[in-house]
């Protein structure tokens, strides 16, 4: 039987999504087959979005229509008889999964304590002990709750909950007082004697995207970026006075409602937005639905065309009433609010705690999911800086933020810092903390220049044709790397493999010992991560470059806590076959034999001898590395490649990489479909070859 939380709150407006959030993301890491449950949909008019949110995770394999017990309407009509319904579906999802996150009705419905004594009765009836939410804010939102105040709310609930027999087993306060958490945390768990978390209110996570005051106002999209309605508006500028006024007032991520006849007040605000002087807005409303005239469309034609203008034909006060109104959801279109709210849970939240009851962390399976969270949680447990060159890739921004967000590592960005930091903005995403530094930097460009044609003298290299080369980001980003202001780089979205490692060959060299620059990609089947080199890099290597990829691979097996088993693949098995490729072979397995006689490897084998027990015990008797491997060599880089893909696409493993290794520091190399959430594992394997690079023996 699956272990189960059920996640409820005593009133509307508790974020309990962020926490269910939370949650689900915590038991991911330890857990190989999780679900989620709604036994009460908000409606049946429109797709629960909170559900669509749990269920859009990695490793999230349900169908929506699965995991909704009834509606509001079928509990009015016969509370009992939805109960019977709720357990019945219920128990279809459990029987699929290992845990599963419950999460209760919204209060939008009655906002009353019959609606958590409901809450109660399912969650007993479905034997999954409760996590009570509280919210931090009065319910009018006008101010903070004291601690005192949440006692009470505490000690009003928890007997709903056990009248019903339900079982409590913790209590997160949030969106609570920031400057007193702990004093919030111990008044409540005084009352009510089980564990206690209180997160911090964050304006963000409240905070509506421009898409939804779009609907709010019933306005049409006039001119901007589709793309940008998902930023948040942080606040609102009622620009009904005059134009030096309003822009005094203009805040970051505001929106401002402007008259659509202060042609005047339009133009400063866009004027204002596009400067490097004034706060970056969310977006424009234009109401009262009048036109602009054919000279203003003109006009601001030739201004920034990106930010999201919307016309409204309300006026003033039924347009700032309608966006007041308007709250943020926490959904799966909203990457910064994701990243937001999971920072937050792991701050302030004892994932240990949830771990253990729930049994996480116990499986020896490691799925694809397990594997990329543990990548980030070694990454930031011994935080390294990177540099990303490519700071006009959208992509990359996006991934710097959820990066920074969840604390994995530090970051510097190339490029020019208005233009960046104005598009991140624009997109929505937090990169603040990141470093914006242009290729061109005055106090970087000579150092980088004079010492490339230093190390490039032999090749005849001058300083000023190497004031030239620096500018370029990838040598930019390696000169970083070579001067120790980053400890790795991440490029390629953008630019070929070959541009992005040339200058990491001729200057950040290999390790001693190693003659060639190889890689690996860890693919991660359905319960286990295995390693294939090389199948990125040398198209046909020697026997001795061979030997090179197989140690390199076996180093950074062992660096992601694979325990290397190396086999050394051929078309044939052992003494079997002959002929120059396995011969090739034969020799490259006696090298590493030779030099790193502590390492577990065997060949030529073929890969069914090298992953299946028994073809091993039959081709391979006595081989420890038969039908036990963990990292496999190929022959070519024909072989190789292609292998990864079939196995990837076929066999629906998920593949990391490629990793490079042999540099004496890291740099990896994107491929330039990547997606934000390849950058992000790819930023993270970087950091942690960072924290312990590979020495060869």
């Amino acid at each position: 039987m699956a272990k189960s939380i059920y996640i409820t709150s005593a009133e509307g407006h508790s974020g309990k999504s962020s926490i269910a959030l939370g949650v689900l993301d915590t038991l991911l890491r330890g857990i190989e087959r999780v679900g989620v449950f709604r036994p009460v949909a908000r409606s049946t008019h429109e797709r629960d979005y909170v559900l669509e949110l749990l269920l859009s995770r990695d490793g999230m394999n349900l169908d929506y229509d699965e995991c909704v017990g009834v509606s509001y309407e079928e509990v009015h009509d016969d509370p009992d008889a939805a109960l019977s319904r709720i357990v019945d579906r219920f128990k279809s999802v459990e029987a699929k999964c290992d845990a599963v996150v419950i999460v209760g009705s919204d209060y939008t419905d009655v906002a009353t304590p019959t609606e958590l004594a409901y809450n109660a009765r399912i969650a007993a009836n479905l034997g999954a002990p409760v996590l009570l939410a509280l919210t931090g804010r009065e319910p009018d939102e006008t101010r903070a709750r004291t601690a005192d105040e949440l006692r009470q709310v505490a000690e009003l609930s928890i007997p709903e909950l056990l009248g019903a027999h339900a079982s409590l087993f913790s209590i997160i306060v949030n969106r609570a007082d920031p400057g007193k958490l702990t004093e919030i945390a111990k008044a409540v768990a005084d009352a009510a004697h089980v564990p206690v978390w209180a997160i911090p209110e964050d304006p963000y996570l409240i905070a509506p995207t421009m898409d939804a005051i779009l609907q709010a106002v019933d306005g049409t999209l006039l001119k901007g970026d589709k793309a940008l309605l998902g930023r948040e508006a942080l606040g609102v500028v009622i620009a009904a006075m005059s134009m030096e006024n309003v822009l005094l007032r203009l805040i970051e991520g505001g929106v401002v409602i402007i008259p659509g006849d202060r042609s005047e007040v339009l133009l400063a605000a866009l004027t204002a937005h596009a400067s490097a002087t004034f706060p970056s807005l969310s977006g424009i409303v234009l109401n009262g639905g009048f036109d602009l005239s054919p000279t203003m469309d003109h006009l601001i034609a030739g201004l920034d065309e990106t930010l999201p203008i919307v016309t409204t034909g309300l006026g003033t006060y039924q347009t700032a009433q309608r966006i007041a109104q308007a709250r943020g959801r926490l959904s799966a279109t909203s990457q910064r609010k994701v990243d937001t709210a999971l920072a937050l849970f792991e701050k302030h939240v004892d994932a240990a705690v949830l771990s253990e009851a729930l049994g996480a962390g116990n499986s020896t399976v490691v799925t694809p999911l397990m594997f990329e969270y543990a990548l980030l949680s070694r990454a930031r447990a011994d935080k390294k800086h990177i540099v990303l060159p490519e700071g006009n890739d959208d992509r990359i921004l996006q991934a710097a933020g959820t990066l920074l967000a969840r604390g994995v590592v530090d970051l510097t960005i190339l490029g020019d810092e208005n233009d960046v930091r104005a598009r991140a903005a624009g997109l929505g995403v937090d990169i603040a903390a990141a470093k914006v530094l242009s290729p061109t930097d005055a106090d970087l460009h000579e150092k980088f220049a004079q010492e490339y044609a230093k190390l490039r003298a032999h090749k005849g290299m001058t300083v000023e044709r190497a004031r030239d080369i620096v500018t370029d980001v990838s040598y930019f980003g390696t000169m970083m790397v070579h001067f120790g202001l980053a400890d790795g780089m991440v490029s390629g979205a953008m630019h070929t493999t070959a541009h992005t490692i040339t200058p990491a060959l001729q200057f950040i060299k290999t390790v001693d010992g190693v003659n060639v620059v190889s890689s690996v990609f860890f693919m991660a089947l359905a319960d286990r991560v295995l390693v294939y080199g090389d199948c990125a890099i040398v198209p046909d290597p020697t026997s001795d470059q061979l030997a090179d990829i197989a140690i390199s691979s076996a180093g950074t097996a062992l660096q992601f806590g694979i325990e290397p088993s190396v086999a050394m693949l051929s078309y044939s098995t052992g003494e079997s076959g002959s002929g120059a490729d396995v011969d090739k072979v034969r020799v490259a397995t006696a090298l590493v034999h030779e030099r790193r006689p502590d390492l577990e490897v065997d060949g030529p084998i073929q890969y069914d001898a090298a992953a299946d027990v028994a073809v091993g015990e039959a081709k391979m008797p006595g081989s420890n590395v038969a039908g036990h491997a963990t990292v496999f060599i190929f022959p070519d880089l024909n072989t190789g490649n292609n292998t990864y893909k079939a196995v990837q696409r076929s066999a629906g493993a998920v593949a990391i990489g490629p990793v490079l290794q042999g540099l004496r520091k890291p740099v990896n190399d994107l491929s330039r479909g990547a997606l934000v959430r390849d950058i992000v594992n790819t930023v993270a394997i970087t950091a942690i070859q960072a924290q312990s690079p590979v020495e060869a023996k």
